[in-house]
């Protein structure tokens, strides 16, 4: 591919690949160093040419995955471990999956034990993300998000930025406009058919959750966005510690919209995010 450039393979570049020809040189760690090296070094040779097109090159690398049915948590933790370590090592690309659990709760590293109001009520995994309780079950999209940041500009609040506007976009798919507050983690639905709350403010609801954790620069975890669960299930947590504010889904708010609907909207939004230049320092 960089043979089509008039630049070609950058020196710096060139080198690594000099470096891991050699494998009897070169320990399994620092070849897969070394490729997210090469991968750095390409995108600054592209850069210039293709301005606002920097992390383009790297959607086909990404792969997709929908699993049907219900996935155990144990399960999906498991596989997106073994996944995070296959593509450090470069043996496997990213990947985007999306998925359902089982009635569940899972504890991120703040998780407050007072959040938890009924223990007894589905099983509760430590989930080892950040962020607080949350809760999975049917009707619930659950995208997981093992992205190497390292080749991404080794900024994780950009990610997250990142993450957060790709949910925006695909709400804004069906006519709804997602918000980010301050000191509230998730994307926030304004409910100005509701009583106003305390302060004299519109009520908000909370629609999606986001949580990731990263292991040598490639996250996991990611994004839960409520289709049509069955928002009483909520109520035995108190979602993500905020208490003065309540739980929507897309069915909810009216939208007759199915988990396949929401799929094809993230996927059509998803380059429009990750292939955009990572702007350090972005308050947008």
């Amino acid at each position: 591919m960089l043979s089509d450039y008039p630049r070609g393979i950058p020196p710096k570049a060139t080198a690594i690949v000099a470096m891991l020809k050699d494998n009897r040189q070169v320990s399994r760690k620092s070849q897969a160093k070394a490729r997210a090296s090469f991968l750095s070094a390409c995108l600054d040779c592209l850069a210039p040419l293709a301005p606002g097109r920097l992390n383009c090159h790297l959607r086909v690398m990404v792969e997709w995955k929908i699993t049907p049915g219900l996935t155990e948590y144990d399960t999906a933790l498991a596989a997106m471990e073994a996944r995070v370590a296959e593509i450090h090592a470069g043996t496997a690309p990213e990947l985007i999956w999306l998925l359902e659990h089982p009635p569940l709760y899972t504890a991120g590293t703040s998780a407050n034990p007072k959040d938890l109001t009924d223990p007894e009520r589905f099983p509760v995994y430590e989930a080892r993300r950040g962020g607080q309780y949350t809760y999975h079950g049917p009707g619930q999209r659950v995208i997981y998000v093992m992205l190497n940041v390292g080749v991404r500009g080794h900024d994780v609040r950009a990610f997250v930025q990142q993450l957060e506007r790709w949910v925006i976009d695909t709400l804004g798919e069906f006519g709804l406009t997602g918000h980010i507050r301050p000191g509230r983690v998730g994307v926030w639905i304004e409910r100005p058919e509701k009583p106003l709350i305390a302060g004299g403010n519109v009520a908000e609801d909370k629609i999606a959750a986001i949580g990731i954790r990263l292991r040598k620069w490639i996250s996991f975890h990611g994004i839960s966005i409520n289709v049509e669960p069955d928002l009483e299930h909520f109520s035995g947590i108190v979602p993500c510690g905020i208490s003065e504010h309540g739980v929507t889904s897309l069915v909810d708010l009216g939208l007759p919209v199915t988990i396949e609907d929401l799929d094809v909207a993230l996927r059509s939004r998803f380059d429009g995010v990750f292939c955009a230049p990572t702007r350090k320092g972005s308050d947008e």
